[in-house]
């Protein structure tokens, strides 16, 4: 079964970026320019592993992943935090997500900090 990949971001082209790179990768993907309602977002979809934007609308990827890592059925999901700001990774760490990966990104760094996440 493919794994399942959801990204969050409010860039339309980085979404749609994510979803050939990823979907020619072999991974299920599902994508949301918002982070409203994550609870119900990612419940819905229960993916393997989330990208989260720092620039959200209304709720931010920081307090949306706080959000996820609080919720018991889904702290064990996987969260990077993708940003260009120069401090995602304290970002990422204010966040409490597992891992950040710096925009613009290559396709190789998005494939490699997947397949490390999810290494069974």
């Amino acid at each position: 079964m493919s794994k399942k990949v959801f990204v969050f971001d409010d860039n339309p082209d980085i979404l749609e970026l994510c979803t050939i790179i990823l979907q020619d990768a072999g991974y299920d993907i599902k994508t949301s320019s918002t982070s409203n309602h994550i609870i119900d977002q990612v419940m819905s979809y229960t993916p393997d592993i989330i990208f989260m934007d720092n620039w959200l609308p209304d709720v931010g990827g920081i307090d949306a992943t706080r959000e996820l890592k609080a919720n018991d059925l889904l702290k064990n999901i996987p969260v990077i935090y993708f940003s260009a700001n120069n401090d995602v990774k304290s970002l990422a760490d204010q966040a409490g997500a597992d891992g950040y990966l710096s925009k613009p990104f290559d396709i190789e760094e998005l494939e490699a900090i997947i397949s490390r996440h999810l290494a069974v």
